[in-house]
């Protein structure tokens, strides 16, 4: 399993329902299946990782995440997660909201784009980078919101979330004493759980 799906199951107790947002070819929910007794769905958009979903018996919807998620009931979820698409939605703060309104927690990953070597490749070229973790020019990114730890961490007090852990690690998903002290310049991805303040 890939790196940050491991320490995010970390966070999801054995037995949860599980709602995964752009759940890619299914793997972290049949993981979460097989060894703690998960029941969910993924919302997917490509149809190869659709039918790969379906090939590992896993329930998913085909849904475009700009089109909200209004089809599901308030409270239907322990867990709602999104991993690496934040920045990629049209309104990431209406689809926060609504993981939120869905689920009493959400679990949320993102490239941070505050991270030092961003900064450097801005100053010494003075245009945007482009890297193996961020693979794309300015003019075909699928990235549209470019946010740092700061912005996410003020989106959330924003809207009175309860931000109940977080990861700053490299692109190999892994933490350090450095990246714990100055998450914002040296946290290549942040890995987030909040809730809503009145959850329990």
């Amino acid at each position: 399993m890939r790196a940050d799906l491991d320490i995010i199951q970390e966070w999801i107790p054995a037995g949860s329902r599980v709602l995964d947002l752009g759940c890619g070819d299914g793997e972290l929910l049949a993981w979460l299946r097989d060894n703690k007794q998960v029941s969910g769905y993924g919302l997917e958009i490509d149809p190869d990782n659709i039918a790969r979903c379906i090939e590992r018996g896993i329930n998913v919807i085909e849904q475009d995440l700009d089109k909200g998620l209004g089809n599901f009931a308030s409270d239907s979820f322990d867990v709602v997660l999104m991993t690496q698409a934040l920045q990629a939605v049209d309104r990431p703060d209406e689809v926060l909201r609504e993981m939120l309104r869905i689920g009493r927690q959400c679990i949320i990953t993102f490239p941070n784009f505050g991270h030092w070597r961003c900064r450097w490749h801005l100053i010494r070229h003075g245009r945007m980078p482009v890297s193996e973790f961020l693979p794309y020019t300015w003019y075909n990114t699928p990235n549209i919101h470019f946010c740092t730890f700061k912005d996410f961490e003020a989106l959330c007090r924003e809207q009175h979330l309860r931000v109940l852990d977080r990861l700053a690690v490299d692109h190999q998903h892994r933490d350090s004493l450095s990246s714990r002290l100055w998450p914002n310049l040296l946290g290549e991805i942040g890995i987030y759980r909040v809730s809503r303040p009145d959850a329990t």
